[in-house]
């Protein structure tokens, strides 16, 4: 087998953690890929990966090795791109993650537009609220909102995600109609939401005289999915803060009403993570363009 084969079989084994999810995503029998891990090993003369019943990890020399297979793979992707005759442009699988709301309502619908522009590229698409491991997931790149933790990833900032107050008309209808932040003291809940990653449950924010301010809000329900929290604001339950792009089509039908529109909470970055390597795939860059260019049209 090809080396360069034989370390983009490696490299996946590594970042799935697994001899069959390897095989999966890469379209070939799991007994290929054990074939192809022993000959790698033989041919470096050390063991790369330590298995268990349960789990395959890279010993110390693997982690090392992987980093190199890495930049090897993406050096090689990009020189075969260098040389696509005629107009070819890029191609291959590219795997994405992003919160829910965001894949389902903006990125969703713009996707005919970009595989039209770009045949050759094939995007695997994952949402979920909850965040995810790049390496073991086996995740080309993914958007994160809000603050970030050190991760040792690469990271490209994609703008901000404006934020809105907002209740429906029937909650509106019981409680009154909060002007400012302290008038929710008096009578008002929260459908309140607890982060799917660490179980924390947020504050009621806003800015004023140019600080972040923060209210526990009491509620009757807590959610831990943004689709959720939707749901549970049009239902009555309770004020909300969401993007304001997540609120606009609501609020033009009148099924929401935004609320205290001077007392906003501070918008959320938008930032795009993908691993570090020596240079990005062509079809990585490209996507991470029209990303970037999608959001500043949708969440503006």
């Amino acid at each position: 087998m090809d080396r360069i084969d034989l370390f983009r079989i490696f490299t996946r084994v590594v970042e799935t953690s697994s001899f069959t999810h390897a095989a999966d995503t890469l379209n070939m029998p799991r007994s290929s890929v054990s074939t192809a891990i022993q000959e790698l090993e033989a041919r470096v003369g050390t063991r790369l990966l330590a298995r268990t019943t349960r789990s395959v990890a890279p010993t110390p020399d693997g982690t090392a090795f992987y980093h190199h297979c890495v930049r090897l793979v993406a050096d090689v992707e990009e020189t075969e791109n260098l040389f696509r005759s005629g107009e070819a442009g890029p191609c291959g699988l590219l795997r994405v993650d992003m919160p829910g709301r965001i894949g389902r309502l903006l990125v969703a619908p713009a996707l005919p537009g970009f595989l039209r522009d770009y045949p050759d590229i094939d995007i695997e698409l994952g949402v979920t609220d909850r965040t995810i491991n790049l390496i073991e997931d086996g995740v080309d790149c993914v958007l994160r909102i809000g603050p970030l933790q050190d991760s040792g990833l690469i990271a490209r900032r994609m703008g901000e995600l404006p934020l809105v107050n907002v209740a429906s008309p029937a909650y509106l209808a019981r409680h009154g109609m909060p002007l400012c932040p302290a008038d929710l003291r008096h009578g008002h809940e929260a459908v309140r939401y607890a982060s799917p990653t660490t179980g924390r449950v947020e504050e009621w924010e806003w800015v004023e005289d140019g600080a972040p301010r923060t209210m526990a809000l009491p509620g009757r329900v807590c959610v831990n999915n943004a689709e959720t929290l939707v749901a549970c604001c049009l239902a009555g339950l309770g004020l909300v803060q969401v993007p304001a792009y997540d609120a606009r089509h609501h609020i033009q039908r009148g099924e929401l009403v935004e609320v205290m529109p001077d007392w906003r909470a501070e918008p959320m970055p938008m930032t795009l993570l993908y691993p570090h390597r020596k240079h990005l795939s062509r079809r990585l860059q490209i996507f991470a363009d029209w990303l970037a260019a999608l959001l500043a049209r949708e969440t503006a």
